[in-house]
C-alpha cells in the first residue's frame, strides 16, 4: 500500500508541475484577451495596461520554461504581446522600441513556422498587423526626414508581411524612387499592376518614367501603352506614349493608333490634339532636314548656285507645310469640340505661323535685290499667312497669359508683320514672367 501511495503522490506532483508550466501560457492568453477588450473603452485603459503587463510577465516565464518555450502558442502570444508593446511605444530615439520590435519579429517568424495547423492564426495576424502599422508609421517619419533608404526598408517590411497590401507596395515604390533605388521601385510598382489600386493610372505613368531614367525606352513605351489600354482618357499616358514613340522612330505607328482611337471616339478632343502634335513633330523632323541642307548647300550662295539649292529646298518645304496643314486640320477638329482648349489654340497658332515665318525668311535670305517685285509679293504672302494665325495666337495668350511659348509665338507674329510696337510690348511681358521652376 505504501508503494501505491508513493506512486500516486509522484503522479500528483507531475500533474501539478505540468499545470504550473502551462498556467503561464494560459494566463498570458487570458490576460492578453482581457487587454484587447478593456483597451477598446477609454474608462478601462488603466485596467487594460495592467492586463497587458500581466500577459507579458506570463509569456516571459513561459518562454524561459523548457516545456513551454517552443510551443507554437507561446511564440504566437509572445509575438502578439510584444508587437502591441512595440506599437504603443513612444520612444522617439527607438532605443527602447527596437528590442521590443526584434523580440516580436523573431517570435512571429517562429509562430508562422510552427503553427502548421493554423490554430493561432488570429494571434499571428494581430502581431503582423501591429508590426506592420509600426513600420508604416516609422517609414512615414523617415520619409519626412528624407531618410529614404530607411523609409524603403520600413515600407518593404510591411510589404513582406502583407504581400498584396497596395499601400505597402505604393509607399515602398515611392521611397525607392526617392532613394534612387530604381530596381526596387520597379519591383514594387510592377507588383501593384495586377492588384486593385485607386491610383493605378499614376502607377503606369510613374513606372514608365522610372524605366526612362534607366534609358529603357522599350519598357517605358510598353507601360505607357498598357496604361492607355486601361485608361484611354489619360492625357499624361497618351503624351508619354507619343513622346517615346517619336524618340524611338515609331511616329507612324503611334499616329495609326491615334487615328484608330479617333474612329472609336470621334468626340474626344484630346485625341485630335495629339494627332495634331504628331503631325507637327513630322514637320519638325523635316525642318531639321531643311536646316542641314541650308548648312551644307545654302552657304555663300551665288546666282549660279541658287537655283540648284532652291530645287532641293522646295520639295522639303512643301513636305513640311503639308504636315503642318494636316496638324491644323486636327487642331481645328479639337477646337470644334472645345474652342477654349489652351494647348490647341497655342499649337494651331504655331502650325499656321511657321509656314509664314519660313516664307518671310526665304524672301529675306534667298531673293536678291534684282527681284524686288518678287520679294515684295513674297513678304505680302507671308503677312497674309501670318494673319490666319493671329486669332489663335491671341486666344492662347488670353487663356494662358503666363505661357512663355504662347507669348513667343505672338511676338514672332508681330515680327513677321513688322509690328514692332506690339513685338516690344510682348517681349516685356515675356521678361516679366517668373523664372522657370519658381
Amino acid at each position: 500500500m505504501r508503494i501505491k501511495f508513493l506512486i500516486a503522490g509522484l503522479l500528483g506532483m507531475a500533474a501539478t508541475t505540468a499545470f504550473a508550466q502551462k498556467y503561464e501560457v494560459s494566463n498570458a492568453k487570458e490576460t492578453y484577451d482581457n487587454y484587447l477588450k478593456l483597451n477598446k473603452i477609454k474608462a478601462t485603459y488603466t485596467q487594460a495596461d495592467k492586463s497587458l503587463n500581466d500577459a507579458r510577465n506570463s509569456i516571459d516565464k513561459a518562454s524561459t520554461n523548457a516545456k513551454t518555450a517552443t510551443l507554437p502558442q507561446t511564440y504566437a502570444l509572445k509575438a502578439a504581446i510584444y508587437a502591441t508593446y512595440t506599437l504603443r511605444s513612444n520612444d522617439s530615439t527607438n532605443s527602447k522600441t527596437l528590442p521590443l520590435f526584434n523580440t516580436a519579429d523573431e517570435a512571429l517568424k517562429k509562430a508562422k513556422e510552427l503553427d502548421t495547423k493554423g490554430e493561432f492564426k488570429d494571434l499571428i495576424l494581430d502581431a503582423a498587423n501591429n508590426l506592420a502599422q509600426y513600420q508604416l508609421n516609422k517609414g512615414i517619419t523617415d520619409f519626412k526626414n528624407k531618410q529614404f533608404d530607411l523609409a524603403y526598408k520600413d515600407f518593404d517590411y510591411f510589404h513582406q508581411l502583407f504581400p498584396e497590401d497596395t499601400t505597402a507596395l505604393h509607399y515602398s515604390g515611392l521611397a525607392a524612387v526617392a532613394a534612387k533605388n530604381y530596381p526596387a521601385a520597379i519591383t514594387a510598382y510592377t507588383k501593384l499592376l495586377p492588384l486593385k489600386f485607386s491610383k493605378m493610372e499614376s502607377i503606369y505613368l510613374d513606372l514608365s518614367s522610372i524605366y526612362l531614367t534607366q534609358k529603357d525606352t522599350v519598357n517605358s513605351l510598353k507601360l505607357a501603352s498598357d496604361g492607355i489600354e486601361k485608361f484611354p482618357a489619360s492625357s499624361d499616358l497618351r503624351r508619354r506614349e507619343i513622346e517615346i514613340s517619336l524618340q524611338s522612330g515609331k511616329a507612324q505607328q503611334i499616329l495609326s493608333k491615334i487615328q484608330a482611337a479617333i474612329a472609336n471616339d470621334p468626340k474626344n478632343k484630346t485625341l485630335y490634339y495629339y494627332a495634331g502634335i504628331t503631325y507637327t513633330s513630322f514637320a519638325t523632323n523635316v525642318g531639321e532636314d531643311i536646316l542641314k541642307l541650308k548648312k551644307t548647300d545654302g552657304k555663300e550662295l551665288k546666282e549660279s548656285t541658287l537655283p540648284p539649292f532652291i530645287a532641293k529646298l522646295n520639295p522639303l518645304q512643301a513636305k513640311k507645310d503639308d504636315y503642318l496643314a494636316k496638324a491644323v486640320d486636327m487642331f481645328k477638329k479639337a477646337l470644334e469640340i472645345d474652342p477654349n482648349y489652351p494647348e490647341v489654340n497655342q499649337n494651331i497658332g504655331y502650325a499656321l505661323l511657321a509656314p509664314a515665318i519660313d516664307t518671310y525668311n526665304f524672301a529675306n535670305n534667298y531673293l536678291p535685290p534684282s527681284k524686288q517685285k518678287e520679294y515684295n509679293a513674297t513678304v505680302a504672302k507671308a503677312t497674309a499667312m501670318a494673319d490666319t494665325a493671329k486669332p489663335y495666337l491671341l486666344k492662347a495668350t488670353e487663356l494662358n497669359p503666363k505661357s512663355a511659348d504662347a507669348l513667343r509665338n505672338l511676338k514672332n507674329y508681330y515680327l513677321v508683320t513688322k509690328d514692332m510696337t506690339n513685338a516690344n510690348d510682348t517681349q516685356k511681358k515675356i521678361e516679366a514672367l517668373p523664372p522657370v521652376g519658381n
